[in-house]
């Protein structure tokens, strides 16, 4: 029975660091969004984190009949070109490359997704709405 315990022992530690890497660095998906960046900050308790949010154009409704605006919540890498372009493009449009993860974690910031490139910075965009 004793030498059962070893070997035991090293795959459940193999079995929980693989479910770790699965739930928190595996990458879900990737993709591109664009929008007109709303607000980007720095924020956290322990852990501060670039923090943002883009306005999309479009509506999006999760219950019928309510309208909401279509809006992406990310993180983004502190230090890196990521976080001092969207600094300063408070906003303007941008287009921006991402990765979903299954779960965030908290130096990585509090979003699944994660801002890796910012694509394009112009000017906003007209939502299509006529002016008055």
């Amino acid at each position: 029975m004793k030498k059962f315990i070893g070997p035991a022992i090293v795959v459940l530690v193999i079995v929980l660091a693989g479910v770790f890497w699965w739930r928190y660095y595996f990458v879900f998906a990737e993709g591109v969004k664009a929008g007109n960046l709303n607000y980007f900050e720095k924020k956290g308790f322990i852990f501060k984190t670039w923090e943002g949010r883009l306005v999309q154009d479009g509506f999006q409704s999760p219950n019928p009949g309510a309208l909401q605006s279509n809006e992406f919540r990310f993180s983004a890498a502190e230090g890196d070109s990521v976080s001092l372009i969207l600094e300063r493009s408070g906003g303007k449009f941008v287009e921006l490359r991402y990765k979903e993860y299954l779960n965030p974690i908290p130096w990585r910031g509090a979003s699944e997704y994660v801002v890796t490139e910012v694509l394009e910075v112009s000017d906003a965009r007209n939502s299509g709405l006529p002016m008055r």
